[in-house]
């Protein structure tokens, strides 16, 4: 597919995190783009003000007669769609090009030099900030992101023609459509396992995609049963994090590189997580020919990611922190952050499970990272894509958290509980729609100060 031959560019699923990315580059490059979405949230507000035309009915009619010409009409679907979608039916049946997410990254990305990043946690924040050291150090990059980077208030960092950044979404077997020179795998913890199956078909996916790169481009967290350059935080590896300290608020430790040590790092995103987040991007960003100054100056300036560890309050007697941790490794990560900075004080913890089928084939994992926090609160079951399952309800999650400060409440109810509460320390955490109570529990949590 030609590219320069599209003129209009349709999105069916325009909000989701990775699709608007792809939504404002095609408008930067001067394309006509529109869309569709279920439900207008702060991201589809945001792509509006920036003059894209977004409906949210399953309705043909409703879709501009500019894009119904499939000579010159490119429409991008994201795999959450139903296959009894209106729109996207109208299009298959109607001769259009028909493209999912990762394959049009594909085709941006495979005449550029591309950086993959890929891992069932982490991806976003490893990218984010890789794009970041890039961007700021004069690379000719373009970064498509699945977070809304705080430093730029977008998912999109530069317009480069030559480099890209791209987030290697596991996500239905994405990535493998990706044409990438230098690669990095986070982790590969059992999720998806509705697309999967089990752990071990994971596992034989990400192994088919760090074979896209020689071991020599691949940087991988230690431990990983992988062949490539290893990073880790304390212990050995290619890539050390060592002599790690808190000043003011910020982590500054030294990197021992396979031929130097590079000392006196600063970077302000909490927990050992972000720290080897960080990491992979340096070696990465080293591995590429951008400078140390370069690489060290961009790490400090690094604001961080919408809903990863974002500090929406950090005063000295209240703090709230918003996350988007869906997977119990991930709200292990959360809570030693939030134990590191503030070890003694009462913390209280807001959770919105993420998919019937994940809380199902999580349960026990998922009730004990959250029985770590002082107090936890449970909202109901954020379905997204799924119908609901036969015994699977926060109800039976309740029942497993071994924690007697525990309790099942609605969202009006959380809030009130929020107004209430003595705790210094709030944490809200989950993928579903929890993120756009956020400005509203802010309110709230200042007004009590």
């Amino acid at each position: 597919m030609n590219l320069a031959q599209i003129h209009n560019v349709y999105f069916i699923g325009i909000g989701g995190i990775g699709m608007s990315a792809l939504a404002r580059y095609f408008q930067f490059i001067g394309k006509n783009v529109a869309g569709y979405d279920k439900t207008a949230t702060q991201l589809t507000d945001e792509l509006i003000q920036n003059g894209l035309e977004i409906h949210f009915q399953d309705d043909v009619n409703l879709i501009d007669e500019r894009y119904k010409n499939p000579t010159n009409t490119l429409v991008v679907v994201t795999p959450a769609v139903p296959k009894d979608h209106a729109e996207w039916n109208y299009f298959l049946s109607n001769g259009f090009t028909v493209k999912k997410r990762a394959e049009v990254l594909g085709i941006i990305t495979k005449d550029t030099f591309c950086f993959a990043v890929a891992g069932t946690h982490g991806k976003t924040t490893t990218s984010s900030i890789l794009g970041h050291i890039l961007f700021q150090s004069g690379v000719d990059v373009t970064a498509f992101l699945g977070g809304i980077v705080e430093n730029y208030n977008s998912n999109l960092i530069g317009s480069g023609k030559t480099v890209t950044v791209v987030e290697a979404d596991e996500f239905d077997r994405s990535f493998l459509h990706l044409h990438p020179n230098l690669s990095c795998i986070t982790s590969m913890d059992a999720d998806h396992l509705d697309i999967y199956g089990d752990a071990r078909a994971i596992e034989a996916t990400f192994k088919e995609f760090a074979e896209k790169v020689p071991s020599s481009d691949l940087f991988i967290v230690k431990g990983l049963p992988l062949d490539g350059n290893t990073v880790a935080v304390n212990v050995g590896a290619d890539y050390i994090a060592q002599n790690i300290r808190i000043e003011n608020g910020f982590y500054v430790f030294d990197v021992q590189t396979p031929t130097e040590t590079v000392e006196n790092i600063k970077f302000g995103l909490p927990g050992h997580h972000n720290l080897t987040n960080a990491l992979l991007a340096f070696a990465m960003a080293k591995s590429y020919g951008v400078a140390n100054n370069k690489i060290i100056a961009a790490l400090a300036s690094f604001k961080g990611v919408r809903r990863r560890f974002s500090f929406q309050i950090r005063e000295e007697k209240l703090v709230y922190i918003d996350d988007y941790a869906h997977h119990p490794t991930e709200i292990n990560a959360v809570h030693q952050a939030v134990r590191e900075l503030y070890p003694n004080k009462k913390i209280v913890a807001a959770f919105q499970p993420h998919l019937f089928s994940r809380t199902k084939d999580f349960i026990d994992g998922f009730a004990n990272s959250l029985s770590q926090f002082d107090e936890i609160v449970l909202l109901d079951i954020y379905p997204a894509r799924e119908l609901p399952m036969e015994g699977v309800t926060s109800s039976w999650l309740l029942s497993k958290i071994n924690n007697p400060n525990k309790h099942l409440l609605t969202k009006d109810e959380m809030m009130d509980f929020f107004r209430k509460s003595n705790a210094e320390v709030y944490v809200t955490i989950g993928a579903g729609d929890i993120g756009e109570l956020v400005k509203d529990i802010k309110k709230l949590l200042n007004e009590k100060v």
